[in-house]
C-alpha cells in the first residue's frame, strides 16, 4: 500500500494570535526597525520614506526603532496595534521581525496565557509579562 503524502510543509502552528492580547507587540520597550521595514511603512502609507522614518519610528541610542504608545492592557504598545480587537492595523506593511515571529510552532507568551487560564478556571485571566533588561548579568 503505498504512503500518503502531506500536501503541506509548514509544520503545525500552536497559537491563535486572534486569542492573544498581543504580548508580541506589547512587552517588548523596542521593536528595531531596518531601512527595508521603514520602507515597508513608507509604502504601506503612501507618503516619502523620510516621513515614515519620522513619523513612525524614533532613534533609541544606535537603534531605529517603532513608536510605541499608552496601552489599556499593558504599559505600552506599538503605535500600530488595534487596542480593542488586539491586531496589527499594518499587517502587511509590518516590519521583517513582526513578520518572523515567533519563529517557531509554538509562541511561549501564548502557552502561558492558555496555562494561567486552565490553571485558574477563568478565560478572562491575563497574565501581565514584562520583558526587562538588566546590566549586571554575568
Amino acid at each position: 500500500m503505498a504512503q500518503r503524502e502531506t500536501t503541506s510543509t509548514k509544520p503545525r502552528v500552536h497559537y491563535d494570535c486572534t486569542q492573544c492580547p498581543a504580548f508580541c507587540c506589547s512587552i517588548y520597550e523596542r521593536v528595531t526597525v531596518t531601512p527595508a521595514d521603514i520602507k515597508r511603512l513608507a509604502k504601506h502609507f503612501g507618503v516619502p520614506v523620510e516621513e515614515a522614518r519620522e513619523k513612525y519610528t524614533k532613534q533609541w541610542e544606535d537603534e531605529r526603532i517603532l513608536r510605541r504608545v499608552k496601552d489599556t492592557i499593558f504599559e505600552e504598545t506599538c503605535m500600530f496595534l488595534d487596542q480593542k480587537t488586539r491586531g496589527c492595523t499594518i499587517y502587511h506593511g509590518r516590519p521583517g521581525v513582526c513578520r518572523t515571529y515567533p519563529a517557531r510552532s509554538r509562541c511561549a507568551y501564548f502557552d502561558v496565557l492558555r496555562f494561567e487560564q486552565k490553571q485558574q478556571g477563568d478565560k478572562s485571566v491575563m497574565p501581565v509579562v514584562k520583558i526587562i533588561f538588566r546590566e549586571d548579568v554575568g
